[in-house]
């Protein structure tokens, strides 16, 4: 599996504000090798960063896009779902059962459920509320999503063992075609090796280790 080492940093040193701008991140590893095993183009560049300390882990996307879609109508499961956007998966164990999934565009709207073997989501849980921040920025060309997690409520949902937990990063891209619809790429940091884009599979995931 391929693995990921979030450094530490020490407590309340770090406060997003959807800008990555913090020097702290300069501290943290950068993971860059997402990959679209399912399209024949390369997807636009994406740097991935994370940090914890005893409170909280902190990821940092910065997505190169000079033409972000969005769906702005409301802020429904079914708009976030076909805007560009950025996620987070964690799972207890490889049976998948249950996993969580966040789901965040641009804007900072959050599409979070609890999800069960062979697509099952359930769309009226979410993250409770004072464990999850999110923070985001559009820049001309790129844009910016840091999320707050608080360590309380990974241990809650049992992901932390042996600090390590055992997640899934992906992006949503959303092109223009000639007929005038859009249509989405599925972008990934571990290649699940499906025939058919599917990050709702154990094989997607890699693992996190929080270094001391």
């Amino acid at each position: 599996m391929k693995n990921y080492n979030v450094n530490f940093i020490k407590e309340n040193t770090l406060k997003i504000n959807g800008l990555g701008n913090n020097p702290l991140w300069d501290t943290a590893e950068i993971l860059t090798d997402f990959v679209s095993p399912w399209d024949a183009v390369e997807p636009g560049k994406i740097e991935l960063r994370a940090l914890w300390d005893v409170e909280n882990i902190y990821f940092y996307y910065k997505v190169y896009d000079t033409n972000v879609h969005i769906v702005s109508k409301d802020d429904s499961v079914d708009s976030i779902g076909e805007s560009d956007r950025v996620e987070i998966f964690f799972r207890t164990d490889t049976a998948l059962n249950p996993y969580y999934c966040l789901e965040i565009d641009p804007t900072s709207r959050i599409m979070d459920f609890i999800a069960y073997p062979q697509k099952q989501f359930d769309f009226d849980w979410n993250w409770p509320k004072n464990d999850l921040m999110v923070k985001s920025k559009i820049e001309k060309d790129f844009f910016v999503v840091e999320i707050a997690i608080s360590i309380q409520s990974l241990k809650n949902f049992n992901l932390i063992k042996n600090n390590t937990i055992e997640a899934g990063f992906y992006r949503a891209k959303y092109t223009i075609q000639e007929n005038k619809l859009f249509k989405p790429t599925w972008i990934s940091w571990v290649n699940p090796t499906t025939e058919t884009p599917n990050f709702h599979i154990a094989s997607s995931f890699g693992t996190l280790t929080l270094l001391l």
